[in-house]
Formats: structure tokens, C-alpha cells, sequence
């Protein structure tokens, strides 16, 4: 029971920073913006709360948990805008291809979390050796009394607010593109622009508004990740391939942010699962790391052999729009 209960708790932390970055991209994706710069846009969004939370601790004596979080989130939220707004103004007002734009972020958005988390680092006296853990301590503080339950504590009830922010966020998003007449206009944007634009609905806002919220919501998955997963320190290239398991989750929720929140978790078990099994080799446990797109290959080939409309990606993803075009 006790290894269970550790499998699920690592499942559900490691699949969180790959919800905050699916749910991001679902809402750009949605825009009919393929934004392939989500694993850089989370780079940047942990390096920069964790630059901020640093400078906010080394320059105080006693620093305030409190405090310091604002910071880290506020840091964190302005470094992915900028960066989801690098994408939209080449790929949206620009019309550069998005494929691109979004693989050349991803390049940019690695080397700026590894230059500025190495800078930092050998500032605080070598590699590995930063350390924000008063701050830390603010992502990481669990729910009082609950978290300290049987079983149900451990489970639903032992993580950092991040965590349940990030299904909360996925639960209102859903809500947002069903339910109200913004998320509808979304909607005709990303299935079809020239339609949309003839009845009047403002395209390109529509599209920066959704790619740069997207960019920010995926961000908060790299300040996830380094907070409250790592407890306030930074490797280099420490993310791994999580932004792009992220982007993999969009095709697996079938573009709907509510499905990603139960995939996340499948993703999360399936990451780790090698740990689990006894006996394996190094050349298994590579093959084990496999899983998660193994699963989303099989999901896709279910999905477009179905061809159910709801279950397929906006019409118009990856492609520019230009109004004197249709």
C-alpha cells in the first residue's frame, strides 16, 4: 500500500507541469496557433520565478515566504507573455510559418533556462548549489489537517496550491470554450478565420489573446516544476521532455483541457513506471520511456478513424490567415 500510494503521489507530480503546459497549448490550439514553443515558453517561465524569487531573497535578511511567491509568480507570468508574444507577433501580425517560429522557440526558450539558471547557479557558489527554499516552502505548504489524513491526506491533499491550481485552470478553460460566447468565437476562429472574420469577429485579437493566456498557463508548468517539484533549485536541461509530452497530452484530451487533467496522470505513471518494475535493464527502461506517445499514437489513430468532428483538431491549426485572402 505505502509503494502505491508513492507511485500515485510522483504520477500526480510529475503529471502536473505537463497539465499547466497541455492546457496552455490547447487554448492556443484553439486559435488555430500551433505553438511547437511551449517546451521553451516553460523554460523560461521556471527560470524567470526562480531568478525573481532569488534576487527577492539574497537582497532581504528575513524574506517573506509570502512575498517571495508573489514574485516568483508575477516574474514567471511576464517571461512566458514575452515569449508567447514573440510567437504571435511573427506568426500572427507577420504570417512567418508556425512550425518554425514555434521549434525555434523552444531552441531559444532551453538556452535562455540554462544560461540564466548556470549564471545564477555559480553565482550562489557552483552548479547545482541555488537554493530558494524560504519561497519554495510558500509552493510547497499543504493543505493544514487535511494533508495529515490516512491514505486520503497522503493522496488528495499532501501537494502545493500549483497543483490544484492546474486542474482548476483546466476545469475553467473547459467551462470558457463550451459555455460562453468568447470560447465559442475561439472556436470559429481556429476552424475557420475567413468565416469568423465575415461575421465580424476580430481574428487577430482572438488569436494573440488565446496564444499569449496559452503562453502564460504553460509557464506557470515550468514554475510548477522548479518550485514545488524541485523545491527551488535548477538543473540544467532538468525539464526533460516534458513540454513536449505536454503538446503530445493536446492530441491524447482530444482538445479538450478537461480530458488533459486524467491524462496528465496517465502520462505521470507512464513517465515513471520503469522505476517500478523490478529487473529491468537500461535498454527496457528506455523502452518503458516510450509509453506516453506510445498512447498517444494509438489515440490518434483511434480519433481519425472515428472522424468525429469534436474530436479533431481546429481546421485551420498551423495555418496564417491573412484577410485579403479569402
Amino acid at each position: 500500500m505505502a509503494v502505491l500510494i508513492t507511485f500515485i503521489q510522483r504520477s500526480i507530480g510529475q503529471g502536473i507541469a505537463i497539465l499547466f503546459g497541455a492546457t496552455g497549448e490547447i487554448m492556443t490550439e484553439k486559435s488555430g496557433n500551433l505553438n511547437l514553443g511551449i517546451p521553451g515558453i516553460m523554460y523560461m517561465g521556471g527560470v524567470a520565478g526562480l531568478l525573481g524569487a532569488f534576487f527577492y531573497e539574497n537582497g532581504n535578511e528575513s524574506p517573506s515566504p509570502l512575498v517571495g511567491m508573489l514574485i516568483s509568480i508575477i516574474c514567471c507570468l511576464l517571461c512566458s507573455l514575452l515569449g508567447g508574444l514573440i510567437y504571435t507577433f511573427l506568426t500572427v501580425t507577420l504570417r512567418a510559418n508556425q512550425n518554425v517560429v514555434g521549434l525555434a522557440l523552444t531552441t531559444f526558450g532551453t538556452g535562455f533556462g540554462n544560461f540564466f539558471g548556470g549564471s545564477i547557479s555559480k553565482m550562489a557558489g557552483g552548479v547545482g548549489q541555488i537554493s530558494v527554499k524560504t519561497t519554495a516552502s510558500a509552493f510547497r505548504a499543504k493543505i493544514p489537517g487535511l494533508s495529515g489524513l490516512p491514505v486520503i491526506g497522503q493522496l488528495l491533499f499532501s501537494y502545493g496550491f500549483l497543483t490544484y491550481l492546474a486542474i482548476i485552470l483546466a476545469i475553467v478553460c473547459t467551462y470558457f470554450l463550451k459555455r460562453t460566447r468568447a470560447g465559442l468565437h475561439l472556436i470559429a476562429v481556429g476552424e475557420s478565420p475567413a468565416t469568423a472574420d465575415s461575421a465580424g469577429i476580430n481574428v487577430p485579437k482572438y488569436k494573440y489573446t488565446a496564444t499569449l493566456v496559452g503562453s502564460m498557463i504553460a509557464g506557470l508548468g515550468g514554475l510548477y516544476f522548479v518550485m514545488e517539484y524541485l523545491g527551488g533549485t535548477w538543473s540544467n536541461n532538468g525539464f526533460g521532455d516534458r513540454g513536449w509530452l505536454a503538446v503530445a497530452l493536446v492530441i491524447l484530451a482530444l482538445w479538450n483541457p478537461s480530458n488533459a487533467i486524467w491524462g496528465s496522470l496517465v502520462f505521470g505513471a507512464l513517465y515513471i513506471i520503469y522505476i517500478y518494475i523490478p529487473g529491468l535493464s537500461r535498454a527496457q527502461q528506455e523502452l518503458c520511456k516510450m509509453l506516453p506517445y506510445l498512447v498517444t499514437l494509438i489515440v490518434l489513430v483511434i480519433t481519425s478513424r472515428r472522424n468525429k468532428p469534436e474530436n479533431q483538431p481546429p481546421a485551420s491549426l498551423g495555418l496564417s490567415y491573412f484577410r485579403e485572402e479569402r
